[in-house]
């Protein structure tokens, strides 16, 4: 068995480096974003969930850009599933990498599920994938937000994280949730 981790605020996230459908490779390390880098992670091609939550996404992308926050969108499936979720979405903006690692799903705290055979949407699930998970990560590697999910439903909406982001930003308002030991903050 392989342990989850939660990542912590204010601490360093892991490493992160994926291939881009369309060619290229994302990598964290070089991001340099004026406030935030936004790590989106989703199911997969399998996951009509995903469409609708990532096409929301792609159309929000400039208001992202105008906050100073860099997104990139993550799954585990491969290139050619990856390819058609971009095309069948309609995702015109955002950067789609592909090839998630589990072991590097795992360090990022997200959660892995065994397939079901095939889906509402029609295809069929992979023997193995990653669930959804999003993180704000600050242009020094450290954990601003983050959370993860079991389940495809009732992700945070992206309209709402703008929001908080024209708030945190107005007032640098700290990352929370940051003590480690609580019986010795």
């Amino acid at each position: 068995m392989s342990a989850i981790t939660p990542l912590m605020p204010r601490q360093k996230v892991p490493s992160l480096s994926v291939p881009l459908v369309g060619g290229g490779k994302w990598s964290l390390a070089d991001q340099s974003p004026e406030n935030f880098t936004m790590v989106v992670f989703y199911r997969g091609l399998h996951c009509p969930i995903c469409g609708k939550y990532l096409k929301d996404l792609d159309t929000k992308l400039a208001d992202f850009a105008k906050r100073g926050v860099n997104v990139v969108v993550v799954s585990s499936d491969g290139e050619d599933r990856a390819t058609e979720a971009k095309a069948k979405w309609e995702l015109e903006n955002v950067d789609l990498g592909y090839g998630l690692d589990l072991d590097n799903a795992r360090e990022w705290g997200l959660y892995i599920s065994t397939s079901n055979g095939v889906t509402s949407s029609g295809y069929e699930e992979p023997a193995v994938f990653s669930e959804p998970g999003l993180f704000l990560v600050r242009p020094d590697g450290t954990l601003y937000f983050g959370t993860v999910q079991t389940m495809p439903f009732a992700r945070p909406a992206f309209d709402q994280i703008l929001g908080a982001l024209d708030f945190v930003i107005a007032k640098n308002y700290p990352a929370r949730g940051e003590v480690i030991d609580h019986t010795n903050p």
